[in-house]
């Protein structure tokens, strides 16, 4: 595995695209750390310090943009617009005829579908943008802050407007930095931005876990949480590679003189078909009752139960309801993401077949079956995964965002497989051994 890591900076477009895919990383962890105008760095800085590892409501949304929303810089939204875009199109198309006409027209449809999730990043990059000014402004951003009434303050529309359109605007860099990425750099430019984010806040959320620790100057609770986050990794990865197989058949077919097909090949159904978006939609929707009571000013006894139930990551109701959405949302988003109707319509229009099963609509419905029955497990596994931050939060009193929690690690791994893999096919391209036959 050495000597091909070595070979890939041996060869010199692949080593180009490398040096290419770190420039623009380096430029957006510099970005990240750049505050907007009107923003008093001071206050900003003593209400981080002040709230530690206590991110509140808003701490899903500062893992994805790498510790940049809490600082409210340019890059405060982070690539979170561009995700909830890119998940609202692709819903859209199993429920609109137009764009699921587009989705069969190949690379144009597909560029088409591109150009609206880029118009709707924007949309909400101006949503976002303004109700994270709006937050800070009331000082709910930093809940019991002493500054965090004088992190703005100068509260005039131009000010507002100006703070809006400077974070819509990195929200517009970042697009163009994951679609630079893509075509001129290594792997999915999206991804890897992700990636990067996720992995700047590992470091901090590490070092303050080994400083809350009591035994061995905290060194104990720091190689415990090392040894559980590399354990944790190669379960992930031992997951997100397991899928099963349908094997299918293609018959002969004699065009001429020549015959086709004869051949057999299979189906891959990976047992997480639903990757992380189950938890991503579970989080953010059981984050919208306590975004209502953090924002509401009355004191009635639905608000009481909220703040009690639903905010802290460690209680009963909390942990089930968590986890019975994120088997739901997986049931929901594989039963969207994969048409078994149009499947086995593919496979009858070239002449393929599943062994024993007839074309048509017995395949449709064995394919079915065989997605129920390999989903159960797979959103098991999420629903436990995503509940490691919860142990961590009773075992080590850290956030609910633990560095090796769920999310992150589903994130880490998938990227880091899928940028590998591309490594390894323009390695192999070019008549050297990959990664994993050195």
């Amino acid at each position: 595995m050495l000597a091909a890591f070595i070979r890939v900076f041996t060869t010199p477009d692949l080593r180009k695209k490398l040096l290419f895919t770190l420039a623009i990383i380096v430029v957006y962890r510099v970005g990240a750390h750049i505050p907007i105008p009107a923003v008093n760095y001071k206050a900003v800085q003593a209400c981080v310090n002040e709230a530690g590892a206590n991110q509140g409501l808003f701490g899903l949304v500062n893992l994805f943009s790498g510790g940049a929303l809490l600082q409210i810089t340019v890059f405060a939204l982070g690539i979170m617009p561009y995700i909830t875009a890119s998940i609202i199109l692709q819903l859209l198309t199993v429920v609109i005829p137009r764009l699921e006409a587009l989705k069969k027209e190949g690379q144009a449809g597909t560029a088409k579908i591109t150009q609206y999730t880029r118009y709707l990043t924007l949309a909400l990059a101006v949503l976002q943008g303004t109700g994270l000014v709006a937050t800070v402004r009331t000082g709910a951003l930093f809940r019991g802050c002493t500054q965090a009434s004088n992190i703005v303050p100068d509260q005039a529309i131009f000010t507002t407007v100006t703070m809006v359109i400077c974070m819509t605007a990195g929200t517009a860099v970042l697009m163009w930095f994951g679609e630079l990425i893509t075509d001129r750099g290594i792997g999915n430019g999206m991804s890897i931005l992700m990636f990067i984010s996720i992995a700047a806040t590992f470091p901090s959320s590490l070092w303050a876990l080994k400083k809350q620790g009591t035994l061995a100057g905290g060194w104990i609770a720091f190689g415990t949480v090392i040894l559980v986050g590399l354990a944790m990794v190669a379960l992930v990865v031992f997951v997100e590679q397991a899928q099963r197989r349908i094997p299918v058949q293609y018959a002969k077919r004699m065009i001429g003189r020549r015959a086709y097909g004869g051949t057999s090949t299979y189906i891959p159904i990976k047992v997480n078909q639903a990757g992380v978006i189950p938890v991503i939609f579970a989080s953010s929707l059981l984050y919208i009752p306590a975004l209502v009571a953090q924002f509401s000013s009355s004191k009635s006894d639905w608000k009481t139960w909220i703040e009690q139930n639903l905010t802290k990551g460690d209680h009963p109701i909390y942990i089930i309801l968590y986890f019975l959405l994120i088997i739901f949302f997986a049931f929901f988003y594989v039963a969207i993401s994969f048409n078994s109707e149009e499947v086995a319509d593919n496979m009858k229009k070239y002449g393929g077949f599943i062994p024993g099963i007839r074309a048509g609509r017995p395949t449709a419905d064995y394919l079915s079956y065989v997605l129920n029955r390999i989903t159960w497990p797979g959103s098991l596994y999420l629903g436990l995964i995503a509940l490691v931050p919860t142990v961590a939060l009773i075992g080590f009193g850290a956030n609910q965002n633990f560095p090796f929690g769920g999310t992150s690690i589903l994130i880490i791994v998938g990227v880091g497989l899928e940028t590998v893999k591309q490594i390894e096919s323009q390695i192999q391209q070019r008549s050297y051994e990959g990664f994993l036959r050195d």
